[in-house]
């Protein structure tokens, strides 16, 4: 609020006089209410979709309950925002070498874990070392990349990262929670994984654990409360409760008998539910998710598939909002490129691939595809015929998408015939390079870093995950080029290019980002949502949110004016 400064000017008594007769007349001034002030105080309860396994960030990685209670409990050297860039956690200050290959790191002075031990740089080293012995609890990429950085310690809030080759992404792999030395040390991470201490977890968080319910069936909550000395901001809410529930179903029942105010995870089945009750609130952000259609350019009897004119033909004859609307129930956002939308790296003015039957037909005929008079009109270009498979994965939504996927190709004359199945399979099927085209999600939770390399550089189209084998040296340069370099102004160029080269050539059908949604009771206040890189980061904004708050009513002073 601005303050009001007051200049007192005696020119006459008279003068003073005939002011405070006017000013009496004047109406009283009407009290203004402002925004409240949230404080401390109050109990927040959420249901968890899931079981509780172990309460260790090393080892949560394959159950999301566990990670939504770690995300409070526990700290990492580094968190992203919204657009995917580096936001400091523990690390107090960082930069990284001309070169790419050094990572130096400052962690807070006066940060201490739950039993008041301080967090030093020993207990990094210590958790990178479980990552790097691996197990089948660990993701077999982190190992790999783990094992071949140097851990240097030059004090007990100084550190460094040596890495072999320069590789802009390595951030992304300092999101993992730090556990204490002075607890699991002398453990396996096989002992660790059985140990007690998973229970009564020691963490850096703004949450603590108070207490861990058992019920008949297991764990039925747990009860956390803020630590008093944590070392960033302090979250508003006392406490928060997570219990836990099979089914977004039971969730909501319970929060139908006021047993909880928060439910992790609004599924298709009670949407409509949630919308049409006006005492709670649904929250939805982009995942790190993309349904795709991938075609094998190299299939011997599709050769058509590699033609970028035949492939953008069938990307505008998709009816994609159709989808979203009967099939995903809206809970989906348009793709329309290999980078997510909001992310650092995206760029804006590539070309949308809005859904016209008529475009996409005269997009064939112009590539000589042209009807061939039969029952079904397939289009034919000489000997080829535009007709092929399409594999997907035995289960919904996947099964209602490819059966809407074949009407609309069928429209503008292009036949497919689908085959539903396991997950397994299908994957078996993508890296041997045994298929003609599927429908498939491309799942990049936690990569922050939207390096495409992975998907579409010609190094991994044998063996690697570039399932299409597209085999464009110009992408693979910009790719190759980008995951080298640290600076972010270049790396944005060089993806701004490879966005644009896709775009042109469309080497696979970018459909669409599925949605999360969760739902809160109205009372808590301060709640926001972005785009999410994994569910538990619906908690990056919790020291946001509040229960309690005094209320401040402000009375203007007559004829007081504000000073610009």
């Amino acid at each position: 609020m601005k303050k009001l400064r007051w200049q007192l000017i005696i020119i006459f008594l008279t003068g003073l006089v005939v002011g405070a007769l006017l000013l009496s007349e004047q109406p009283a001034p009407t009290p203004v209410s402002a925004t409240p002030v949230p404080e401390t105080g109050g109990v927040y309860k959420e249901a968890l979709i899931g079981s509780m396994q172990r309460l260790n960030p090393v080892l949560d990685f394959y159950n999301q309950p566990d990670k939504d209670v770690d995300r409070l409990i526990y700290s990492s050297l580094l968190r992203f925002d919204a657009r995917g860039l580096a936001a400091p956690d523990l690390a107090q200050d960082w930069g990284v070498s001309k070169d790419g290959t050094i990572y130096n790191f400052s962690l807070y002075s006066n940060a201490r874990w739950h039993d008041g031990q301080p967090i030093t740089t020993e207990d990094v080293s210590f958790t990178v070392d479980l990552l790097k012995a691996g197990g089948s609890l660990i993701p077999k990429d982190l190992q790999v990349l783990w094992k071949d950085v140097v851990v240097k310690i030059l004090s007990d809030t100084q550190m460094q990262f040596l890495l072999p080759e320069p590789f802009a992404p390595f951030q992304d792999y300092l999101t993992f929670g730090i556990l204490p030395k002075h607890v699991f040390n002398g453990n396996t991470i096989d002992q660790i994984a059985q140990s007690e201490a998973n229970l009564k977890p020691v963490g850096s968080g703004p949450y603590k654990v108070d207490r861990i319910v058992s019920g008949a069936n297991g764990i039925s909550a747990v009860n956390l409360s803020i630590f008093k000395d944590y070392f960033k901001k302090k979250p508003f809410l006392e406490q928060i409760v997570f219990s836990y529930y099979p089914d977004s179903a039971s969730a909501w029942k319970a929060y139908q008998d006021g047993q909880v105010q928060g439910i992790s995870l609004v599924t298709g089945d009670i949407l409509n539910q949630v919308l049409a009750n006006p005492t709670i609130s649904l929250y939805s952000g982009r995942l790190p998710q993309m349904y795709m259609v991938l075609f094998n350019h190299k299939d011997p009897q599709a050769v058509f598939l590699k033609e970028p004119a035949v492939r953008k033909a069938m990307m505008l004859g998709l009816n994609r909002p159709l989808m979203i609307n009967r099939i995903l129930n809206g809970q989906a956002i348009l793709a329309n490129g290999p980078i997510m939308p909001e992310n650092w790296a995206f760029y804006r003015e590539t070309a949308n691939f809005d859904y016209s039957a008529l475009n996409a037909a005269n997009g064939l005929k112009d590539a000589g595809y042209l009807p061939s008079g039969d029952k079904a009109s397939v289009r034919k270009k000489g000997d080829v015929t535009l007709s092929f498979e399409l594999l997907y994965p035995d289960s919904e939504p996947y099964r209602a998408l490819a059966d809407r996927i074949v009407q609309d190709w069928a429209a503008i004359g292009v036949k497919v015939t689908t085959n539903a199945l396991p997950f397994d399979q299908l994957f078996e099927r993508l890296a041997q390079r045994n298929y003609q085209a599927a429908l498939v999600m491309l799942n990049l939770t936690n990569a922050y870093d939207p390096d495409p390399y992975p998907f579409w550089d010609q190094a991994q189209m044998t063996g690697g995950q570039n399932y299409t084998q597209w085999d464009s040296r110009i992408a693979s340069e910009f790719l190759e080029q980008a995951r080298m370099t640290v600076d972010l102004t270049e790396r944005m160029r060089l993806y701004r290019n490879f966005q644009v080269l896709f775009a042109q050539e469309v080497p696979a059908l970018p459909l669409f980002y599925p949605v999360y949604s969760y739902a809160v009771d109205r009372q808590i206040q301060g709640v926001s949502i972005g785009p999410l890189f994994d569910p538990s980061e619906r908690f990056t904004t919790i020291d946001q949110w509040f229960l309690v708050a005094k209320k401040l009513t402000v009375i203007p002073t007559p004829g007081a004016t504000a000073k610009p």
